[in-house]
């Protein structure tokens, strides 16, 4: 048999499992709440203002299409094994979240019987069950039919992610769903990323895998904002702030954005630090309570390794015009006294995410030709935010370099020395391939 059947017949069987899980998921659960004498509806004041739209059927409709195609169109086995998953996951949490808290649509609908598109809304009726509300599988599958169709070019990835958004929308103003549905549908699509990682080893992949973790949170805020708005609770007013926060450092994971705070002179600006400041916080409360590698230490003779320097560790640490500091933190300042009393250097990297070859490869050259031109008073101090990672991998690719030591040693040597070296599974990988 060639592959191309192989593979047709492969998307067929995966595509058909989904359809009986989700079959007997939906409709057991559906016949399970209709059974109960008093199933609830939970509802927020703003959303009687939401309009009924009769023409948003067409997009609504338009989500079983999107599940053909986005089986049909992956084109690798491990694509299609991680979408499967990951529709199968959502489908089976969702048809517990049915049962465990049974929810009802409660607005009245607009009689659409006389109109053009009510063939289709007789259809809906039929198919669609009123109780299987949240969280909204429409929400998270379309969340899921993304990750598969954001590799087309850009003119139809923006035409597909203004549909999916309108399909998105069309939940609310087909009175299919409530809003609640809505933010828990967002919730369980990005748990199943998570969950669900396509490569969380793999350097295109790793900074999605992370971001996930932040998209999660800021939903997680913004529902609870509106769930603390809706019962008069103050602190809802706070929430807004951090979600946007979180959410929009999600996006610079993505993009691998090493400078969306601090500038290539590893300043942050005064808007930066007003905007950011819940993640500066945080970043700060840990590093200031949960670091450990308070002293720099020394990985080769005059070369060192540490967490961010604070006032207090250069009382042990001196350093001067001849003290060459590598800033590898992209979250957290310098201290001044870094900055002014030392030859500066800012090569920023995202916490726990990939590492850019080319840009790796011309900091551990500069490093490397600035060791052998140390004066006699001079060293070499290379720190992260914590000093776990970021300043390991470095130094590690520092020791290996210049003592031409192969990987396995350098790495032992590097955990030697370093007890609360942190060197994940994706960037032992990194460390295996890299080459100067």
């Amino acid at each position: 048999m060639d592959d191309k059947k192989l593979t047709i017949r492969t998307k067929f069987f995966a595509l058909t499992l989904w359809s009986a899980v989700f079959a007997l998921v939906y409709n057991f659960s559906a016949w399970y709440i209709s059974r109960l004498d008093n199933v609830p509806s939970f509802v927020f004041g703003f959303e009687r203002y939401i309009p009924f739209l009769n023409w948003t059927i067409i997009p609504y409709m338009t989500s079983g299409i999107f599940i053909c195609l986005v089986f049909i169109l992956c084109k690798t086995r491990k694509e299609l094994v991680v979408l499967t998953k990951r529709m199968l996951f959502v489908t089976i949490v969702a048809g517990i979240c049915f049962i465990l808290f049974p929810l009802k649509f409660s607005l009245p609908k607009p009689d659409v019987s006389n109109t053009v598109l009510g063939f289709s809304f007789d259809l809906l009726v039929k198919f669609d069950s009123p109780f299987n509300q949240s969280p909204s599988l429409h929400i998270a599958y379309a969340f899921i039919f993304w990750t598969v169709l954001r590799k087309f070019n850009k003119g139809w990835r923006t035409v597909i992610i203004l549909w999916l958004i309108l399909l998105g929308i069309s939940t609310l103003t087909t009175y299919q769903h409530h809003f609640i549905d809505v933010l828990t549908g967002n919730i369980l699509a990005h748990l199943s990323f998570i969950i669900i990682p396509y490569d969380k080893n793999n350097f295109i992949y790793r900074n999605f895998h992370v971001a996930n973790f932040y998209f999660l949170l800021g939903w997680i805020l913004i529902s609870a904002a509106i769930l603390l708005y809706n019962f008069d609770g103050l602190i809802w007013v706070i929430l807004p702030w951090p979600a946007v926060v979180v959410m929009l450092i999600g996006y610079q994971y993505q993009k691998n954005n090493i400078y969306f705070l601090k500038d290539k002179n590893g300043n942050i600006s005064l808007f930066k630090k007003i905007f950011y400041l819940p993640y500066l916080l945080i970043y700060w409360l840990f590093w200031k309570f949960r670091r450990k590698n308070n002293v720099p230490l020394e990985i080769l003779p005059k070369i060192y390794i540490s967490s961010k320097p604070g006032k207090e560790d250069l009382k042990h640490f001196k350093i001067s015009r001849n003290t060459s500091v590598y800033d590898l933190s992209a979250e957290l300042e310098a201290i001044p006294e870094i900055k002014e009393n030392s030859s500066y250097y800012f090569f920023p990297y995202l916490d726990i995410a990939m590492f850019d070859a080319e840009e790796t490869r011309k900091l551990i050259i500069q490093i490397t030709k600035n060791y052998k031109q140390l004066p006699e008073d001079g060293k070499i101090l290379i720190h992260c935010t914590m000093g776990y990672t970021r300043s390991s991998i470095i130094g590690a690719l520092v020791m290996k370099n210049i003592l031409s030591l192969p990987l396995d040693q350098t790495i032992t040597r590097i955990r030697s020395i370093n007890k609360n070296a942190v060197i994940h599974s994706y960037l032992l990988d990194f460390l295996t391939k890299f080459k100067l």
